[in-house]
Formats: C-alpha cells, sequence, structure tokens
C-alpha cells in the first residue's frame, strides 16, 4: 500500500457467513482491539463461485442472521456491498468501489490462517493487497515459522502488508454448525441467541 496520510481505519471481515457463528465474531473483535480499528464491516457474500448453492442459505437468510449476530456491536457495521452485488464478487472490485468512496480511510482486510495460504490465487491478488492490509489470526496447526515464511512471500511478490496477529483463530466452522444443525444438536454458545431463533423460525440447515 502506499503510504497516504488515512484518517480512518475500517476492517472488512467478509465470508459467506452461512451461518455466522462466534469464531467470526471473535476474529473481527479481536482484530478492531488489535490493530486499533475505528470499527468493522461484516460484509456478508452474494454468489460465491467458490461454494456449492445447493448448500448455502439464501443472501437474504445469510444477510438477516449477520444483522442479528452484530446488532449489539456499535463497533460491527453490516455491508451489503457484495450481497447487492449481481453475478460473482470479487474482493478487488469491493476495495476498488470502498476506496474511491472513502479516499482518507485504510482498510484493514481480516481473514483466518488458511485463507493466508490462497490469497495469492484470487482474482488480479496485487490489487487486493495495494488497497489493503492483510490482518490474519494464527491457526494452532500451523507454525510462527508456516505463517510468517508466507506472509514474507506475499511481500516480496506481492508488496502485501500483513499482520499477523498474536491471537490464535478459533477453531470454529459453519459446515460443524450446519451438521450440528442437521443432527438436531444444540448451537447454544456456538451462535448469537437470535441467530438460533432466527434458524428454527426458517428452517434453516435442516434435514428434510
Amino acid at each position: 500500500m502506499n503510504n497516504a496520510s488515512y484518517q480512518k481505519k475500517i476492517g472488512i471481515l467478509g465470508g459467506t457467513f452461512n451461518p455466522i457463528h462466534v469464531g467470526h465474531l471473535l476474529l473481527a473483535q479481536n482484530a478492531l482491539e488489535y490493530c486499533g480499528l475505528d470499527k468493522v464491516l461484516i460484509m456478508p457474500s452474494g454468489c460465491s463461485y467458490f461454494k456449492n448453492p445447493m448448500e448455502v442459505a439464501s443472501t437474504a437468510d445469510r444477510v438477516n442472521m449477520t444483522a442479528l449476530a452484530i446488532e449489539d456491536n456499535d463497533r460491527f457495521e453490516l455491508s451489503r456491498i457484495e450481497a447487492d452485488r449481481e453475478g460473482n464478487s470479487y474482493t478487488f472490485e469491493t476495495l476498488d468501489i470502498l476506496c474511491e468512496q472513502n479516499p482518507d480511510t485504510r482498510y484493514y482486510y481480516i481473514i483466518g490462517a488458511d485463507t493466508l495460504f490462497s490469497m495469492e490465487t484470487w482474482k488480479k491478488p496485487d490489487a487486493i493487497f495495494n488497497k489493503c492490509t492483510v490482518v490474519c489470526a494464527r491457526r494452532n496447526n500451523l507454525s510462527d515459522n508456516e505463517m510468517e515464511d508466507k506472509a514474507r512471500y506475499l511481500g516480496e511478490h506481492f508488496k502485501a502488508d500483513v499482520i499477523l496477529m498474536d491471537i490464535d483463530e478459533i477453531p470454529i466452522s459453519s459446515t460443524f454448525i450446519r451438521k450440528q444443525i442437521s443432527q438436531g444438536k444444540s448451537c447454544r454458545y456456538y451462535l448469537d441467541d437470535k441467530v438460533i431463533k432466527y434458524i428454527k423460525e426458517h428452517e434453516l440447515y435442516m434435514s428434510k
């Protein structure tokens, strides 16, 4: 990224959020505090070329669940920029729009450890790394050396600015949550109570 003077520091946590769970929320909160961010945009994706549409709740349901999960945190803000976009949604396009709309803002793209090892395969990775700082949680099954080597590689090859948080990623997945629900098991403490209620009322992820 260039060294322009920024007035705001805004995080971005994007994802399918199918559904959004405590691991997502803790990652966003940890990044907010670790990097001294003003706020974090919580950004559900729309159509994803990586996902099987048969396994993903509707965009409307995922946006609604996300809104419920973050409504009590005034430092989190729901962003519909990708959810409302038609067709495949690409991160470089999202960052282009945000940086054009808010030139005084520095963006921090918040990711889990696995994503650090795949970002270079995304569409136009140079454009992504040029417009944001990447903030990554560590993961217990990856050594510090592995993650630091990858961050260094991205810096050397893409001029990426990568911050490795000294905070472990929470090992919870939406796949696990959906399996729990389909088997009629409790997701208490994995999901916000309002999200659990929404899932029950709309019969999401339940075995047919």
